[in-house]
């Protein structure tokens, strides 16, 4: 009898509005934070612009520094007023290599050489991982990074020319030579092979405990500072930037930068529309809110009638808790699969292309901690509802 007389009072339009107004809340949020998921892979792994804002820096080349090289390298006040600049987060060296450098493989019984150069960074910078990244200094193993370009100027061009074969990242890999140091009257021999590629600092790498030793132990020449910094930035998108590096000088890698630039405008999209759904989620527990409202004043003297029975004001209140959980859940588990639908549409392309996220925890547990709250709200303002207007009678 009680049921009978609760379902009478239900609102249909303001439950319609409330089961589709959470649907399409929901349904932008998690689809926004799978998107997310998604394509973070693709942006951190490629390009970066998930990463800290970070570029390269260095002094414009003109004919004055072509004569006389100290002028390309920073100085320590340099540094400071760069550091001290607002839009700075962080400012990093790159080390060089002091000593003399060579590499030599065996191949069919031919040796081939080469003279190299060697670099380093701190290993936050960098943008590969590898656990034969490190430097021991009992060891002979020497590992080295080299820029994705290089390897693509290889494959892309010299080999096609010479109709030589393409080495992939993986068989490059493999191929282990020796590196030769010497200097101050000293010399040593190293096994050494590429254990990365970056994409992000164009140089050859090696871990900056080995070059420190090795300039100290090797060095021909006195510390002259660096040409070349690593700056991350606290927001790329900021004008004062590139005003800065002109009036200064100053060289920055533009595409690095727009790369960043890039990942604040992303980033921002999805907050403004995770930011819309959620209005829209908070309009229709509003919605859900009033109409209990507006069901309690239109049936107060019932309501009353009950509790003067003997029914109590969690009897009363079930009915409504049980109808609003139902209609929630059921929104949300739809929401679920219409994210899943439209996830699968894009994914399978996108697959082709690069590696995605890893699969849809992010839409299952972003439903379940909506459904959480909502269900937490909802019945609490529902007995709270009901509550005040039995005990105003």
């Amino acid at each position: 009898m009680l049921r009978k007389l609760q379902r009478k009072t239900l609102i249909l339009a303001q439950m319609v509005g409330y089961e589709l107004s959470l649907l399409v809340g929901a349904a932008i949020v998690l689809l926004s934070l799978q998107l997310y998921c998604d394509l973070k892979p693709l942006l951190t792994n490629q390009t970066d612009v998930f990463k800290a804002h970070t570029v390269t820096v260095s002094k414009n080349v003109t004919i004055f520094k072509t004569a006389n090289k100290e002028n390309l390298y920073f100085t320590d006040k340099e540094l400071k007023k760069l550091e001290e600049q607002e839009f700075v987060k962080e400012v990093a060296r790159f080390n060089s290599a002091t000593f003399n450098t060579s590499a030599a493989i065996s191949f069919e019984g031919q040796r081939m050489s080469t003279e190299m150069f060697f670099e380093s960074v701190p290993d936050g910078y960098l943008d590969i991982q590898s656990d034969d990244w490190q430097w021991d200094s009992t060891s002979d193993f020497l590992p080295i990074v080299i820029p994705e370009d290089y390897l693509n100027l290889y494959n892309f061009g010299f080999a096609e020319s010479q109709s030589l074969p393409v080495v992939s990242p993986a068989l490059l890999s493999q191929v282990t030579f020796n590196v030769y140091i010497s200097g101050n009257g000293k010399s040593k021999v190293y096994n050494s092979r590429i254990v990365g590629l970056s994409g992000k600092i164009n140089s050859i790498l090696v871990p900056e405990d080995f070059l420190q030793w090795a300039n100290r132990e090797f060095g021909a020449v006195e510390d002259k500072g660096s040409s070349r910094l690593l700056v991350e930035f606290n927001d790329a998108s900021d004008e004062r930037i590139a005003e800065y590096f002109k009036t200064n000088s100053l060289n920055i890698n533009k595409s690095e930068l727009e790369s960043s630039k890039m990942a604040s405008f992303f980033k921002l999209a999805m907050l403004f529309v995770i930011a819309i759904a959620v209005i829209i989620i908070l309009l229709s527990v509003i919605l859900i809110v009033m109409s209990m409202s507006l069901i309690a004043q239109r049936n107060r003297e019932m309501f009353i009638n009950l509790h003067n029975i003997g029914y109590s004001v969690n009897d009363i209140s079930r009915f409504y808790k049980v109808v609003i959980s139902i209609t929630t859940v059921v929104d949300l588990l739809l929401a679920v699969v219409l994210v899943l639908w439209i996830r699968g549409l894009y994914i399978d392309r996108l697959s082709t292309f690069f590696q995605t996220g890893g699969g849809t925890t992010p839409t299952l547990t972003g439903a379940a901690v909506l459904m959480v709250l909502l269900l937490v709200v909802c019945n609490l303002f529902t007995g709270l509802v009901i509550k005040n207007i039995i005990d105003r009678q």
